[in-house]
């Protein structure tokens, strides 16, 4: 069918979102000149190659058999000097999660995390954890044992890992090495890029140098350490639903700037750097579970500093202080008991206007955390090759119009080797660099036959998969939306006519393949 364009010349161009062309002949030149203008090469799997590829596809997104490496860490770490060992706090942890644990890979006949045989003990897989190497040299690295959590994934912890002075550097990677039983390596992950203090702040922050500064909206990390003994170090985490203090394992909790107007749980917009003195709410960012507001206070020599305002900074002491307490400088605060989450009462400085006396359990330490994901289903590849490096998207970008519209992924580890596919469907794709990939945006026939007679939406996951069938799955859709645009004297519809070829016609006048609008969601 010819693509339908309005009668009224005068009418303003349609935006590049939309696919529209006025005519057949330009649609071909502007199709052609769109191509000849992106660098490098188009490429398309061999039609023999797409069919295989296309089932496998199919199945890992009706079966959701993706696999799932996390990896969680503070976005700081302070240097160790000497001989002296300041392990990380709070450690690195990674998580291993998704059905395609347990799926079978390729067809094959072993699982990742399959229940263990007779005469067989230990686990699948195997973790080991380091910092990367600026010299190349090999690092030192801890091995991770990997246990299975109430809610079924697998969680190793690196405690003792820690930089020297001999590191100069400014900022590094942890670096995780996965390997299955049987000595095949699954692949090698990096984390996001963390920074190097010598010791916390102990000037007023500034927001002119914002680099150690919390923003409202970030994931933060809170510890106690009383005495300032590791080993009595406790985190604030959720299990069971339920705050608690725990000695093994931590949780990351987003900062929000809270209105005392709003109600719990309800965030209204606020950006903005925190201050000491700021209502906030913390909220797990596992379990969505939260705590009461609360007003943040500084915390030196055990006191709680009620006439600060100063910016936060990373591993700086702090209190919190629930509101409606009376004037005088005592109050209730968040405290731990053991491994319970309780509240303390605090009294007034007796020296000091502005203080309030704290217990050593009610001074926390904050701290901002980081975390990356890295998705991948090995169920559909026939390979021993590792499945790294995983690409990573981070945004979509679309543009172009007509018969051609493309659609560029902006991120990280893309390579030549990777196809994008709408659903089930290859895209011609165009490898950029390692962080920008061009797909061409299929026609949205190859997602309904029927597409003349549809007036919904249609939404297609937008993956990326590997010459040797490796499957990245992504967070990212894609949505084909229909316009609706009324016929000259006719205020919306128009009524079905009786006559099957007056229908089509109908419908082909007011809405063709060229109608459609293309949206990018996340």
């Amino acid at each position: 069918l010819d693509a339908y364009s309005p009668a009224d010349p005068s009418m303003p161009p349609n935006p590049l979102t939309h696919l529209s062309l006025r005519d057949r002949s330009e649609m071909q030149l502007q199709s052609e000149a769109d191509r000849r203008s992106l660098p490098g090469t188009w490429t398309r799997s061999s039609p023999e190659h797409t069919t295989i590829l296309r089932g496998g596809v199919r199945r890992c997104l009706q079966q959701q058999c993706e696999q799932t490496v996390q990896i969680v860490h503070a976005k700081v770490a302070q240097k160790s000097y000497g001989n002296e060992k300041r392990f990380f706090c709070p450690p690195p942890c990674v998580y291993l999660s998704g059905p395609g644990w347990r799926v079978k890979p390729g067809g094959g006949s072993q699982a990742r995390f399959p229940p263990h045989q007779a005469g067989e003990t230990g686990p699948t897989v195997f973790g080991y954890m380091g910092l990367d190497s600026a010299s190349g040299s090999a690092a030192e690295t801890q091995k991770l044992n990997f246990e299975q959590q109430p809610d079924s994934r697998e969680f190793g912890c690196a405690k003792t890992l820690y930089i020297s002075d001999a590191d100069k550097r400014k900022h590094f990677r942890l670096v995780l090495r996965l390997v299955l039983r049987g000595g095949r390596e699954l692949g090698t992950f990096h984390s996001r890029l963390i920074k190097v203090i010598s010791k916390p702040s102990q000037k007023k922050q500034s927001l002119k140098n914002t680099d150690l500064c919390i923003s409202s909206g970030s994931k933060v990390s809170l510890f106690n350490r009383l005495r300032s003994q590791t080993v009595s170090t406790r985190y604030l985490s959720v299990e069971d639903g339920a705050f608690v203090a725990s000695a093994r394992q931590w949780a990351a909790f987003t900062l929000h700037l809270a209105d005392g107007h709003s109600s719990q749980g309800d965030f209204p917009p606020r950006e903005g750097y925190v201050r000491y003195g700021s209502l906030v709410q913390l909220v797990c960012t596992l379990t969505g579970i939260t705590l009461p507001p609360m007003i943040i206070r500084k915390v030196a020599k055990q006191c709680a500093l009620l006439d600060v305002d100063e910016p936060i900074s990373q591993l700086h002491k702090c209190a919190f202080q629930f509101p409606g307490s009376p004037p005088g400088g005592g109050g209730t605060y968040l405290c731990l008991a053991t491994e319970k989450v309780v509240q303390f009462q605090a009294s007034p400085c007796p020296k000091e206007a502005n203080r309030a006396l704290l217990n050593d359990s009610s001074c926390w330490t904050i701290i901002g955390t980081e975390s990356v994901e890295f998705s991948f289903s090995t169920s559909l590849a026939c390979t021993l090759e590792p499945v790294t490096p995983v690409p990573l998207i981070s945004t979509l970008e679309l543009s172009g119009g007509g018969d051609v519209a493309t659609l560029e992924l902006h991120g990280e580890n893309f390579h030549a080797g990777l196809k994008v596919w709408f659903g089930d469907v290859e895209a011609e794709t165009m490898y950029r660099s390692p962080r920008s990939l061009v797909c061409v945006v299929p026609d949205v026939a190859a997602f309904c036959s029927d597409w003349r007679w549809l007036r919904a939406p249609i939404t297609i996951p937008v993956s990326l998969v590997r010459s040797d069938g490796l499957f990245y799955p992504s967070a990212f859709s894609f949505t084909y939306t229909p316009e609706y645009s009324a016929r000259p004297g006719h205020t919306g519809v128009p009524e079905p006519a009786t006559d099957a070829d007056a229908l089509l016609e109908s419908i082909h006048q007011e809405f063709t393949r060229t109608n459609f609008h293309l949206f990018i969601q996340t």
